[in-house]
């Protein structure tokens, strides 16, 4: 499991991250991040049951058994995630601790390689037959951006929203696993300025953003803002991405999931389409 060590703390991101959050720059040396997250309350309080518990455990993010993971019947993507029941942890708690828990979440699995997997810890071996891949490189851990977004909000909050950009990008109301329940998705509309996105936003916001030449929802990022540390104040997101966004010291932040600025002269914020927010108001 990655363990986010202290997280009411600045969180530090990098070369001392086990296996795959340590990413490699172009150059061949390992990527340290100069971005943090400073939470209001501890990762022991937040996320108990993923740091020491069964619902953290990587061999059962999936729908079927790991021993299933790389089967015949698997498609190119790898297995269907569990649906992870409301945490009772969570219960009475709240909407600011309850969106400091996605972030947690979704600070597990900085490092992962951008991979189209339903699961973060699909990690089928190199050369596994992929039907119908189109050439795209599923081997190591990884998710893509929708993928990603869906998971922390299913596995942190039991909040079942569909994988797909598109159809995500539309939701109105998420069903809460096993419960029979839903909730009300607020939509927040298009902003015209980087700086009004940061005030109107809050953290754990889902922000979806335009392609460069299309009117269409491409890719979707989690909203740290506030809670986010960086030397020249930009305000933070996490989503999982290729290797196309520079730091604050100008160095290319790697492929996958990782903290990057939302700078007011940015793809993200010159393309932003609209932002969700699933929790609170």
């Amino acid at each position: 499991m990655r363990i986010i060590s202290s997280l009411l703390l600045v969180l530090t991101i990098g070369a001392a991250l086990p296996d795959a959050m340590a990413n490699e720059d172009p150059d061949g040396a390992a990527y340290a991040s100069p971005y943090g997250v400073r939470l209001p309350w501890p990762d022991g309080e937040l996320i108990p049951d993923l740091l020491d518990g069964e619902r953290g455990d990587p061999r059962l993010e999936a729908s079927i058994a790991q021993s299933a993971w790389y089967g015949a019947r698997v498609g190119a993507w790898g297995p269907l995630p569990r649906a992870y029941q409301p945490p009772a942890i969570a219960q009475d708690k709240s909407d600011d601790w309850k969106r400091a828990r996605i972030v947690a979440t979704a600070l597990r699995f900085l490092g992962y390689d951008y991979r189209h997997h339903h699961i973060p810890d699909w990690d089928p071996p190199v050369g596994w037959y992929v039907p119908k891949s189109g050439g795209v490189q599923h081997d190591g851990k990884g998710v893509d951006c929708s993928n990603f977004t869906a998971f922390i909000f299913n596995q942190g909050q039991g909040i079942a929203i569909s994988s797909d950009v598109q159809k995500q990008a539309v939701t109105q109301t998420a069903q809460l696993n096993g419960s029979g329940r839903s909730l009300a998705v607020t939509r927040i509309p298009a902003q015209d300025s980087a700086a009004k996105w940061a005030a109107v936003l809050k953290p754990g916001d889902l922000l979806y953003i335009r392609p460069r030449h299309s009117d269409s929802i491409s890719h979707v990022v989690l909203w740290i803002g506030e809670w986010g540390t960086s030397s020249d104040d930009a305000p933070l997101i996490v989503d999982s991405h290729g290797a196309d966004v520079r730091d604050e010291s100008g160095k290319l932040i790697p492929a996958g999931v990782q903290l990057r600025p939302f700078r007011a002269n940015s793809w993200y914020a010159t393309h932003a389409d609209h932002a969700l927010r699933l929790i609170g108001k």
